[in-house]
């Protein structure tokens, strides 16, 4: 267990300490007001936190406080680790990212793409104009989908699997390989971007190629070596009681306690997609790792240029999140200016974003409302845990880039 803490004062490192004061009474609010239980904030720069703030419960029944060492469900900041596993076995030479997936799971061969129909008994599918790659999972452009959309009839068929969450019941991640490769594909791959369940995907592809159950490659690969001694696809007995508790939004905007992911204990499903949990020390660690461009502490897990391929734009013709994005799906303000790298989002028109953003800043959210960014021109890396499935969109993320942004002095 390992704790973070704020090693420099923030005027030392071009930060306004009466700016991320405001950013920590905006966020209180949210507390007071009974719509986050509590929340952790960090900033750094340059490597040292400048900024680290605890706020509120971890647990309001028992009424145990957010800590440094608190637990979060990261949701889908899974996400940039397992795509960072999969570029590990890309540099050995064992996977590339212009392999077809079915190179490796041979369950997605000829894979097929929706043309018409609302069901099973009218369903009109097409080949596919060609095969998944690797590299479509890792930007989200394969044609998979989430069954918890309801903008296209593939999402509905999704669901008629038993994937409203995206995991098979009952299934591990080999079994859930055979339902996702049942489906057709919502277009063919790499003409359009659709957040799905390709990172499930890519985690089993990792499974494959190494020979090793993800939760096992990743804790010798990544968690050991750069040090996130708290992260994990589960928590032990040991780290239950560190674990924040999961609430939901109501329609009156207030929340109450909600199910969350069977932490407790080793899961049948190794989900790449949104299995991790991690303490701010663990997700600092793992940003420092990204800023620093594939080394810690004289550990190196990726060369450079990779972490710059993961980091740029990989859509095609320069496109953003909105313009290349399935509609309507995605045809929303926040997607504007926002391309796509290899696991994470890339700020490439700070002109256009929805909040203030560096050139070049990327960064991934969970749906529990935890998020992080690195933005590599100010040299700065944020962070912010809570534990809340909102019922709609919310303005914290963009707040909390707008308040991070007029922190900024120099």
């Amino acid at each position: 267990m390992a704790r973070l803490r704020q090693e420099v004062d923030p005027g030392e490192v071009g930060l306004d300490p009466e700016a991320l004061d405001r950013l920590d009474r905006h966020f209180a609010r949210h507390v007071d007001e009974g719509r986050l239980p509590g929340f952790l904030v960090a900033v750094a720069r340059g490597g040292r936190v400048a900024h680290l703030t605890t706020h509120g419960l971890r647990d309001m029944a028992a009424g145990l406080p957010v800590e440094a060492d608190t637990l979060w469900r990261i949701y889908s900041m899974t996400k940039p680790v397992t795509a960072v596993a999969a570029l590990m076995l890309v540099e050995e030479g064992r996977l590339s990212l212009d392999d077809p997936l079915d190179r490796h799971l041979p369950v997605f061969a000829g894979p097929r793409v929706y043309a018409g129909g609302s069901g099973p008994d009218d369903l009109r599918t097409r080949p596919a104009a060609g095969p998944i790659l690797v590299r479509h999972l890792m930007t989200h452009t394969a044609g998979l989908t989430f069954g918890f959309y309801h903008t296209h009839p593939v999402d509905a068929l999704y669901r008629a699997a038993g994937l409203e969450s995206s995991v098979p019941p009952g299934a591990d991640l080999a079994q859930a390989m055979e339902v996702y490769a049942s489906l057709p594909l919502q277009f063919d791959p790499g003409t359009q971007w659709n957040y799905s369940v390709a990172s499930n995907v890519l985690g089993r592809v990792v499974e494959v190629v190494s020979g090793q159950p993800l939760d096992v490659f990743l804790a010798e690969r990544i968690f050991r070596p750069l040090g996130m001694t708290d992260a994990g696809l589960y928590v032990t007995g040991e780290q239950a009681g560190r674990l924040a508790e999961l609430y939901g939004e109501t329609e009156d905007g207030r929340i109450e306690p909600a199910p969350g992911l069977p932490l407790h204990g080793r899961p049948r499903f190794l989900s790449g997609s949104g299995g991790m949990v991690a303490s701010a020390h663990d997700f600092h660690r793992f940003m420092e790792f990204l800023r620093r461009r594939g080394e810690l502490d004289g550990v190196r897990l990726l060369a450079p240029r990779t972490v710059d391929l993961m980091t740029s734009n990989q859509l095609p013709g320069g496109a953003d999140l909105r313009s290349f994005g399935s509609r309507p799906a995605h045809d929303e303000p926040g997607n504007d200016g926002v391309g796509f790298g290899l696991g994470v989002s890339v700020v490439i028109d700070p002109s256009r974003t929805q909040a203030p953003s560096g050139l070049g800043a990327y960064g991934w959210s969970g749906v529990a409302t935890t998020t992080f960014w690195v933005d590599p021109g100010r040299d700065l890396t944020v962070q912010f845990m809570t534990q809340v499935r909102p019922r709609s969109s919310h303005t914290v993320f963009r707040d909390l880039r707008t308040l991070v942004h007029e922190a900024v002095a120099d």
